[in-house]
Order: structure tokens, then C-alpha cells, then sequence
């Protein structure tokens, strides 16, 4: 019986595609053997996921806060269906079965933990501010646009979720760079997310190294925030990037393990870290 060889593609705009360097780098299981070729995304490809997000975007932010929660609740679903596949992925770096079926359970719970987030944070977060005139002063918040995720290296499927979710839970879009030693989760991720009701362009993943990529990401003028997990070096570069082009930066240091499993790495402050604060002033009795 003849064995089609899968070949891996990133998921941007709605679709699959190459790297439009026509590079790859071979992925190996867990045994060193060659499993297949995952593509080196380029920076060119890196600005068209940008441009995709953009047009997602604003659909996205306009959609009530209910059915954006159903969405990521059927995105849920649509990971359980596949949850043996997946769990397989995770093998391929190495964990033991049990350590990857560990890591899908609790990537669907964090799914379902930010969907039912998603008609809630508004109220906790905004608020009513007491204001000597006679003005009805209040705050809102609102997505701040594009956000950029470069995902750890450990945790490749729950690590990347946890980065991905607070971002789009708000209503903002995302293009992240998946886990470079393990990235053939995010390539599955891809493929449920093409097959769940989350449009195309919301959430952008490609696969890459992240010393060609990085300097992009921080520099690139439309994306309004980074959630990364880098090291030493990668943090120099993204603190003087982010200066230079002002956008918010959420650090995670590589040297020190981050429990993604932990209650506290997920919750109501992560999406914080990705909105931006509204007030407005009301006369009254004008």
C-alpha cells in the first residue's frame, strides 16, 4: 500500500500556503527519523499575514461578544474530534503519550476558559469614574489591533493557545510564530481553525526561525503589540524595537520554565494586556 507523505503548510488569510521562499527544514520524530518538511517562512511571508489580519480584524472586533465565546467554543470541539491526532504531534517532540494527551486536555479547557470569558471582561475591566463636573465619565475598553505571538519552544500546542487566546478573545487579531523545535502542533492547529466558524485572518500561523522573523515583527508599523516568549538576546531586540515603533510588549523570559498549566496562566489580566482603555465624558444637563 502506497503511503502519501503529508506535507505540512502554515495557515494565513483563511489558507494554507508555502513559504513564498519555496524554503523548508526537516522535522525528525522523536527516534531521529525524518517525518517531514515544515516551511521557513520568510519575512515577506510574515508581512502578508499582517495584511490578512488587518482585514480580518475589524469583522472580528464587530462581532458580539456571545458569538465571538461560540466560536472559540466550537474551535473547542473541533480540537477534542482530533485530540488522538494531536496528541501524536506532540509525541513527535519527544513527550511520553501521557505528557501530550496532558497538554490537549488542558488546551481545550483554556479554549473553553477564554470563551467564556469573552461576554465578561467588558464589564469587570471598564468602569464608571466619579469626576468633579457635571459629566457622565466612563471607560471602556477596545482591542488594540494586530497582535504578534512568538510562541515558546516548550508546550508547543498549550503554549501558543495561551498566547493566542487573550488576544482574540477581545476582539483583536493575530499572526504568531510557532514553537521552532516543535512546530508541527501549530500546523494542525491550522487546519481545525480552517474548519471552525473562527474567519479567515483572525488567527495567522507560521513556522520559521525567529532569528530572521523577530526583527520584523518588531518593527513592522501595523502590529500594535508582541506576546513573546524569547531569551536574553531576543529581548534586547524586542525592547528597542518595540521603543522605536511603540508598541506594547509582553515579555516572557525563555531561562525561567513558565508553567503553562498553571490556574494563573490564564485569565481576566491576560486579556487586559491586549486592550486599550476608552473614556468618555458625557455632559449632563447641557
Amino acid at each position: 500500500m502506497l503511503r502519501i507523505t503529508k506535507t505540512p503548510k502554515c495557515y494565513v488569510g483563511g489558507a494554507f500556503i508555502r513559504s513564498e521562499s519555496g524554503r523548508v527544514y526537516p522535522l525528525s520524530d522523536a527516534s531521529g527519523a525524518f517525518f517531514a518538511n515544515i516551511p521557513l517562512c520568510s519575512r515577506k511571508d510574515l508581512r502578508n499575514a499582517v495584511e490578512a489580519a488587518a482585514k480580518a480584524g475589524p469583522g472580528w472586533s464587530a462581532r458580539n461578544a456571545y458569538n465571538r465565546g461560540q466560536i472559540l467554543y466550537r474551535l473547542a470541539e473541533m480540537l477534542e474530534a482530533r485530540a488522538a491526532e494531536m496528541t501524536d504531534a506532540i509525541s513527535l517532540g519527544g513527550s511520553s503519550k501521557k505528557d501530550a494527551e496532558r497538554e490537549v486536555r488542558a488546551s481545550i479547557e483554556r479554549i473553553v476558559h477564554y470563551a467564556g470569558w469573552t461576554d465578561k471582561f467588558q464589564a469587570l475591566l471598564g468602569s464608571v469614574n466619579p469626576v468633579s463636573s457635571p459629566h457622565f465619565n466612563f471607560t471602556v475598553t477596545e482591542p488594540m489591533g494586530i497582535i504578534g505571538i512568538i510562541a515558546p519552544d516548550e508546550a508547543p500546542l498549550l503554549g501558543l493557545l495561551s498566547l493566542i487566546l487573550p488576544a482574540i478573545t477581545s476582539g483583536n487579531s493575530v499572526v504568531a510564530l510557532a514553537s521552532s523545535t516543535q512546530p508541527y502542533p501549530s500546523i494542525l492547529l491550522g487546519e481545525m481553525l480552517a474548519t471552525s466558524d473562527l474567519p479567515g485572518g483572525v488567527v495567522n500561523l507560521l513556522t520559521g526561525r525567529r532569528d530572521e522573523l523577530i526583527p520584523t515583527f518588531v518593527t513592522h508599523a501595523h502590529l500594535r503589540g508582541l506576546a513573546v516568549v524569547g531569551n536574553l538576546e531576543e529581548r534586547k531586540t524586542l525592547q528597542t524595537g518595540a521603543a522605536d515603533s511603540v508598541k506594547r510588549l509582553k515579555l516572557i523570559p525563555a531561562e525561567t520554565p513558565t508553567d503553562w498549566f498553571a490556574e494563573n496562566a490564564q485569565g481576566l489580566y491576560e486579556i487586559r494586556d491586549h486592550l486599550e482603555a476608552k473614556t468618555t465624558w458625557h455632559p449632563i444637563g447641557a
